[in-house]
């Protein structure tokens, strides 16, 4: 962190001092697990339905960090605040006022920490870089995130997500960034918000909070998202496929998955080969490549970085050979439609000659388009010549997905829950075969696909 005295954070937060000496100086994030704080850090005391922060503020300080953010005295130096979450976000804008770097925040649907991760790593190629750990993208991660920015620290990339409107403005609001990318409207809340032209106006709250000198990168392969430019009357970078996007690909192809595709800014061009899976990472890729360039990176630095990037983030199209010539494809972290129907894809491509295999959970949050969404992630499945569909989840979208799929091939899934499926797998799994696990986050996947990287 940007260095602040106990006594400025107490100013910065509204709070009151529980300590006799506000000289310390707190240097590293905030933190929220009392085990782990980064020395010199400030520790959060969260108050959850099963855990009290308060009770682990002494252990916090025992392990390294220089006082806690309280609601209450915790027989430790601390700030006292009315409120510890608004107080984390009161802090990171403090922070972020002391910060003179480039900020760039990163929304859309769905490949947000896809983009986000290479993009971090073409950017750290060039200078030093702050991103989200995983999907920090809420209320809690966020200020955790921009705590993180240090005096050297050239470029700070948050990832920022919505589930209603005004949640990105809020957390513009914290840190109002310079460089606004923009990746896609997809289907992904469409039954919290209502349309996908709702979750477009969410969306454009990014834009709409750069300032007059900033840069908003967009799809130009998105009506939705082109239509932003209207949003702002300053820079606008466009990446895609389309003719006309500022950042292009042409002479896309897919190497057993992995993509590798012409890269062309202002008449330059340069080969990229990605280490990522699925040609839909393509358009991720550019966004990164075009977000990277508006923040003054080299075009050969891009380009070359770009081949070199890898996730930092598990379950996110994570390829894995076991021993035994099982190619586990783990993409189980959550579930669009988009992204299902992107994953079936990318389970062609890499297991084009093989046996294939899919674990598929129910997709949430999709209201009344819940229903024609699972059909056509079935007729999909049925496509992609599967030799068995296991099928995870209890509601009515699991019985779509397994009902059309029956009557698309004939041939009835297996239905199982997250804690019976591993199992299923194992017993009809052949050296040498495919396996895509995939599905909502709530229904724990991820740790399913972990389990059977293992013969």
């Amino acid at each position: 962190m940007i260095p602040m005295t106990l006594a400025e954070i107490a100013a910065a937060t509204g709070g009151v001092l529980d300590t006799t000496d506000g000289t310390p100086v707190v240097d590293a994030p905030l933190a929220f697990d009392s085990r782990h704080p980064a020395p010199g850090a400030l520790f959060a005391c969260l108050t959850g339905t099963l855990v009290d922060g308060h009770d682990f503020a002494a252990l916090a300080v025992e392990q390294g960090a220089v006082a806690a953010l309280a609601q209450r005295p915790v027989h430790v130096p601390a700030v006292l605040v009315p409120d510890v979450l608004t107080a984390m976000s009161d802090l990171a804008r403090a922070v972020h006022q002391r910060y003179d770097g480039v900020t760039i925040g990163i929304t859309g649907s769905a490949g947000k920490t896809t983009t986000k991760d290479l993009l971090a790593h073409v950017l750290a190629a060039h200078a030093p870089t702050v991103a989200n750990r995983a999907s920090f993208n809420n209320e809690i991660g966020f200020p955790v995130t921009v705590s993180s920015v240090r005096p050297d620290t050239r470029y700070l990339v948050l990832e920022m997500g919505a589930r209603g409107k005004g949640h990105i403005q809020a957390l513009c609001d914290i840190a109002r960034p310079g460089i606004s990318t923009v990746l896609g409207i997809g289907s992904a809340h469409v039954g919290e918000f209502g349309s996908r032209e709702a979750i477009a106006e969410a969306k454009a709250e990014i834009v709409r909070a750069l300032p007059a000198t900033g840069t908003a990168v967009l799809n130009a392969d998105d009506p939705l998202v082109a239509a932003m430019r209207r949003e702002h009357d300053g820079q606008i970078l466009t990446f895609g496929t389309d003719e006309g996007a500022d950042v292009r690909a042409t002479d896309i192809t897919t190497d057993e998955g992995r993509p590798t595709f012409t890269l062309h800014h202002q008449g330059r061009t340069a080969a990229v080969q990605l280490t990522v899976y699925g040609r839909h990472n393509v358009t991720n890729a550019l966004a990164a490549a075009a977000t990277a360039l508006a923040a003054g990176v080299p075009f050969d630095t891009v380009a070359t970085a770009l081949s070199e990037a890898r996730m930092a983030t598990g379950g996110r199209m994570a390829v894995t050979t076991r021993t035994d010539g099982v190619t586990v494809i783990n993409d189980a972290f959550n579930a669009s439609p988009e992204s299902v129907l992107a994953a079936l894809d990318a389970l062609a491509e890499v297991g084009r000659g093989r046996r294939r295999i899919a674990v598929l959970g129910e997709m949430a949050e999709l209201g009344d388009a819940s229903v024609e969404w699972h059909r056509r992630v079935a007729d999909a499945a049925a496509r992609a010549g599967l030799a068995h569909l296991l099928v995870v989840g209890s509601g009515e979208g699991a019985d779509v997905l397994a009902d059309a799929y029956t009557a698309a091939t004939h041939t009835a899934p297996d239905r199982r829950t997250a804690d019976t499926v591993s199992a299923a797998v194992r017993a009809v799994l052949l050296p040498g075969d495919v396996l895509l696990v995939k599905g909502a986050h709530a229904l724990g996947l991820d740790a399913v696909a972990d389990q059977l990287l293992t013969v």
